[in-house]
């Protein structure tokens, strides 16, 4: 908690213990929403009775607001609580994206005690929304757009704003719809604002529209926006009708939702959409152990390597004191790689296509940097550890062609696991290292083996 907030939080305690909830109240209509939820957040962790008393005493339209920036954790508490009619207006409120949101967060029963409270209308249009699949542009959009005709002159267009926009997700850029409500084209407010008023809106609007389906993943939508800097998107069916738009703030929560998921993956952890301080320590536990089973598991290549190899290394003890450096280097220099072509992955900078270009750059990277480890690692074991010119010149060796090795195989892995349509983040972190940890030892041992004549 910043220090701003950490007076507005002084302020409001010490008002919630005078009991002057006038003023109270007065001071959090003037604090913005986000800000209020953040405030509820610390007063739930704190003073758990204070939060629900800050919400009560907000209007609706502001408590809607508030509502839409919490925790599903808090969400819940919250509808536990109220009485059906608060509830009611609180969801009215909301905007029709965040509504779909809150009711997925929800429990089944919670959602069906809401959709009680609503008109049929809108409880077949909310239950269309919630059916289509999870991650899916459907998912992300609202119909809360203008729409408008192309036989509307400029004038007719900016009236018709001004007669429906109010409570609109955007008004920024509308939407030109047929008779069968297929796009034909969009135009800026801004275009609207600066042209003649007699212009048909046919005239201005711009018809090479960029646009999604419903079932397109989030993620193509979130490079869409990213590649076009779009404000907003529109999403039709598989006839080009409008069926909704999503808007630039939800991409932030997507693209800041994926990337928590990746980073998640890269450490070998079970991607969760709670939060740290909001999870149980058993599901934290849960979430880790498995991939801690799996690589601990495969371990066992690594154990059955040593084993096989026991003879080099009674005849070498020293060749022991090496496998800890050659395997986090090895390590260490494949995760590199598989962390810059995942994220170049994921940012649209590399595509499957450019696997050849991926393994030739690598290739080079790893001859400099394998060279150069080797050639220290080389004068280390000489001067330092003293070791016989036979030995440094075995692990050296085997330090360069290890780095090599990880290097190649931190850059292609990843490909492989999206070309095979999987989450490249896999390939990165803990199972890299497991891989080409493997893959070391036993260079490592073959190579000791040729050059000091065990074999």
């Amino acid at each position: 908690m910043n220090e701003e907030m950490q007076v507005l939080f002084d302020n409001v305690l010490i008002l919630l213990e005078e009991k002057k909830y006038i003023k109270l109240r007065e001071l959090l209509m003037e604090t913005k929403a986000v800000d209020l939820a953040e405030l509820m957040e610390e007063m739930e962790d704190k003073h758990p009775n204070n939060s629900m008393i800050i919400f009560r005493l907000l209007p609706k339209d502001l408590a809607a607001d508030v509502f839409s920036y919490l925790s599903p954790n808090q969400k819940r508490n919250i509808v536990d609580t109220l009485h059906e009619n608060h509830l009611r207006n609180i969801v009215e409120e909301l905007n029709f994206d965040d509504k779909i949101d809150f009711l997925e967060e929800m429990p089944a029963n919670v959602v069906k005690r809401i959709l009680r409270k609503v008109h049929d209308d809108e409880r077949k249009l909310i239950n269309q929304f919630l059916n289509y699949p999870e991650f899916s542009a459907g998912s992300l959009m609202t119909i809360e757009y203008v729409d408008l005709k192309k036989e509307m002159t400029v004038a007719e267009a900016l009236q018709h704003i001004r007669n429906n926009g109010f409570d609109k997700e955007t008004i920024y850029t509308c939407y030109v719809l047929n008779e069968t409500r297929k796009l034909e084209g969009i135009i800026s407010l801004r275009k609207l604002i600066l042209a003649e008023d007699q212009l048909y809106i046919e005239e201005l609007m711009d018809t090479d529209v960029i646009s999604t389906t419903t079932f397109d993943d989030q993620e193509e939508v979130a490079d869409l926006f990213k590649k076009y800097d779009l404000m907003s998107l529109p999403v039709v069916d598989q006839e080009d009708r409008l069926v909704g738009i999503i808007t630039i703030d939800d991409i932030v929560d997507v693209i800041e939702q994926e990337n928590t998921e990746d980073f998640e993956k890269m450490a070998a952890l079970l991607p969760s959409e709670e939060e740290y301080m909001n999870s149980g320590i058993f599901l934290l536990a849960r979430r880790r152990i498995v991939w801690l089973l799996v690589l601990m598991i495969s371990a066992t290549f690594t154990e059955n390597i040593i084993g096989r190899f026991e003879d080099i290394l009674s005849a070498v003890v020293i060749l022991a004191a090496a496998i800890p450096m050659l395997m986090d280097t090895a390590g260490n220099a494949g995760n590199q790689t598989s962390t810059l072509i995942i994220r170049g992955i994921a940012l649209g900078e590399i595509s499957l296509d450019d696997y050849l270009k991926v393994l030739w750059k690598e290739f080079r990277i790893s001859i400099i940097v394998g060279i150069m480890l080797a050639t220290v690692n080389f004068f280390r074991m000489m001067i330092i550890s003293s070791a016989s010119l036979s030995i440094s010149i075995t692990v050296s060796l085997t330090l360069a062609l290890t780095v090599v090795m990880a290097k190649l195989f931190g850059g292609m892995l990843p490909i492989i696991a999206k070309k095979m349509k999987m989450d490249p983040a896999i390939m990165a972190g803990p199972l890299i290292t497991t891989i080409v940890d493997a893959m070391a030892l036993v260079v490592y041992f073959n190579i000791a083996g040729l050059i000091l004549g065990i074999y």
